[in-house]
């Protein structure tokens, strides 16, 4: 079995990435947010992290928000390369463990990505190994090399920032600095310029229709959108970062694609025989499963599920209410069905106000709210 580690030469200047966030959270959050928005980061300088999650957006690409019937994956520095996945929120994402087995729920749970690819096992740190996929994606932003993204922090105007969060040999050896560079990134995404906490369900401000919708939706869709106070003590998060195939369509616009096998096709193809996980061998039992998301600023990310199917949020409700009662498209992958949804017997006007709820987990807008960092 290969050994996983955290990646050793990080850790001997950084402790923890907890560590870090406690010592310097100002500085390193602001250099993540210089460089989330940096198209120098992909090859032909035109996308940054910001492209595919902006801001404006709830952390998601405003080309998908704009035309959900019609673009459901982002398209690549290129100009022409499209992914296979709808991009999900950056927002509120750093709370996720390292992907593991719960022996609890019997199901695996924590990791980033909607398979769970970016583990944690290498820097303790799902988030940040999140960060170090697209630039180095083909069909993403397209970088050569760890080598040219550390280039780019060279020659930045924010290199003196780099050297003081992570010392003044921070970009002498590549390995490290991609790690550091990644680190800041989940330390932006993990800040309250992105976590604003800052809805009217925050405000507790909620009328007749979407108190009882939240009552519906802890008595119907809490066993994976958790309603429980976050860690130390945040506000929900609305998931429990567990993997569920709840028998989505396949969207016609990804036809290409072949079928997505999710977290059960990660963990066959890549650590069939070198997971450090204890768990459900069989990776099998794992196709077609893929990472409950958080339902914060749900109203205002579509489109919805990781094939991007479903283009309006009540649409979605009505799915995980008769999927196995409606008349709705076989799913994609026909195994492993979630059986705690697709007969809910959630009449229209339930679904109506468990969507009237959904809406008030948008943030406002602004600088405004309560914000916390994860420290």
């Amino acid at each position: 079995m290969k050994v996983w580690t955290k990646t050793a030469m990080v850790f001997a200047v950084l402790g923890t990435a907890g560590m870090v966030y406690a010592a310097q959270p100002s500085k390193m959050e602001r250099l993540g947010k210089m460089m989330f928005m940096d198209n120098n980061f992909s090859r032909n300088a035109t996308q940054s992290c910001n492209t595919c999650h902006d801001r404006r957006m709830g952390f998601v690409d405003p080309a998908n928000v704009l035309d959900p019937e019609n673009s459901v994956v982002s398209l690549g520095d290129d100009g022409t390369s499209t992914g296979d996945r709808n991009s999900p929120t950056a927002a509120y994402c750093g709370y996720s463990p390292n992907l593991q087995w719960d022996e609890v729920k019997g199901t695996y749970v924590g990791g980033m990505f909607w398979d769970g690819r970016a583990t944690g096992w290498t820097l303790n740190d799902p988030l940040a190994e999140q960060a170090q996929g697209p630039p180095l994606n083909p069909v993403e932003m397209d970088m050569p090399s760890k080598e040219a993204v550390v280039d780019v922090i060279r020659n930045a105007r924010y290199v003196g920032l780099f050297y003081q969060v992570f010392g003044p040999d921070a970009l002498d050896d590549v390995d490290r600095a991609y790690d550091y560079f990644a680190l800041a990134l989940a330390a932006f995404e993990r800040s309250s310029m992105v976590q604003k906490y800052s809805s009217r369900f925050d405000a507790a401000d909620l009328n007749d229709q979407e108190r009882n919708g939240y009552v519906l939706f802890k008595a119907n869709c809490s066993r994976c959108h958790s309603s429980d106070p976050g860690p130390d003590g945040t506000p929900p998060l609305f998931t429990d970062y567990s993997y569920h195939n709840i028998g989505l369509p396949a969207n016609p616009l990804l036809a290409d694609k072949g079928t997505d096998l999710g977290l059960g096709g990660f963990l066959e193809k890549d650590y069939a025989s070198e997971s450090p996980i204890i768990g459900d061998a069989n990776y099998a039992d794992q196709y077609g499963k893929f990472k409950v998301p958080t339902l914060r600023n749900v109203a205002i990310t579509p489109p919805y599920g990781h094939n991007g199917y479903f283009a309006d949020l009540r649409d979605m409700v009505s799915f995980h209410n008769s999927r196995d009662t409606g008349d709705w498209p076989v799913p994609e992958v026909t195994d492993n069905l979630d059986t705690e949804v697709g007969n809910m017997g959630l009449s229209d006007q339930e679904v109506d106000d468990i969507v009237a709820f959904l809406n008030t987990l948008t943030d406002r807008r602004g600088n405004g709210g309560r914000g916390r960092t994860m420290r």
